[in-house]
């Protein structure tokens, strides 16, 4: 009987190159997953805003929350996209040698603004779509909340929290890149996610949706009232709510603690482990399922 599962080994060759692939997709392409991704993402967030924010305990707050949440890497995997969080994973691709670190690098760097497009766009519709509106404007309340909390973390324990947050989002990828039918996937990213979010770890592109939200929301007066009645936010505190401080104050430490997350602690260990030795024994019996798009020239110069 056929195993329903790849090996380490397999996933890691397997996994290299669909790496390939990313970087030699045109731009539009890159560009238009990467939206993809940011909204997928973005709608897991809010959809884990609504289920929590009438819930006053924290850590079972979280938990429903993290029920939610994962929706968008299963979105992602099942349907596609790009995310910059397991895009750190490219740096498997550069110790192989398939492709140059300035690659790896420029997608990383089209991926995560086209993440926070998604993201925003995402958070713009909902906004609009009169979401924020339940429970007499708790629900923007909660928006706002969440948000100067994510805004006023410090900065250190905002890239820890990011390390350990990356962690698990690409051993979920992995993990589901070994499976080889939708039901072993959608497990593959359930239960690493959810554990994430219990944590409240932090994850750039979520954050992206959460600031953004925020941001938006405290443009209205009546959510910004109910805030400062719900949760006691002081006028001052939700006036930091501002792109500038978005990108600085949380944006920046956290996309630098989950790369090193996703590469340090994931990605090159996992490579070294079962990286396919030069001489090709290691592999030579295993069958490998590899994906249909073109990868090109096997070093992609």
């Amino acid at each position: 009987m056929e195993e329903n599962l790849y090996t380490p080994r397999q996933i890691l060759q397997k996994y290299i190159k669909a790496c390939s692939g990313k970087i030699v997709n045109p731009l539009w392409k890159t560009l238009l997953l990467g939206v993809m991704a940011g909204a997928f993402v973005s709608i897991g967030a809010a959809a884990s805003s609504v289920s929590m924010y009438g819930i006053e305990n924290v850590g079972v707050a979280r938990t429903v929350g993290g029920l939610v949440f994962p929706i968008g890497l299963m979105l992602i995997i099942l349907i596609g996209g790009e995310l910059f969080t397991s895009n750190c994973l490219l740096v498997m691709g550069v110790l192989d040698k398939r492709y140059s670190s300035l690659k790896m690098v420029k997608n990383l760097f089209l991926v995560f603004f086209s993440n926070l497009a998604g993201a925003v766009l995402i958070a713009l519709l909902i906004t609009y779509s009169g979401q924020f509106n339940f429970s007499d404007n708790a629900l923007g309340a909660y928006v706002i909340k969440v948000a100067v909390t994510k805004s006023g973390i410090d900065p250190i324990n905002a890239f820890i929290s990011a390390i350990l947050c990356n962690i698990i989002v690409c051993t979920a990828v992995f993990m589901a890149a070994g499976a080889k039918d939708m039901a072993g996937k959608i497990l593959g990213i359930f239960f690493p996610i959810f554990v994430f979010v219990i944590c409240g770890f932090e994850h750039c592109v979520a954050n992206m949706y959460y600031i953004s939200a925020g941001i938006l929301a405290s443009g209205n007066a009546d959510y910004t009232a109910k805030a400062m009645e719900l949760y006691g936010l002081a006028e001052k505190q939700i006036s930091t709510l501002t792109i500038t401080n978005m990108l600085i104050i949380n944006l920046i430490p956290v996309t630098f603690g989950n790369m090193v997350g996703g590469m340090l602690f994931v990605g090159i260990p996992i490579y070294f482990l079962y990286r396919e030795k030069k001489g090709g024994a290691d592999m030579s019996s295993h069958k490998l399922h590899v994906p249909t798009f073109p990868v090109g020239k096997e070093k992609i110069s």
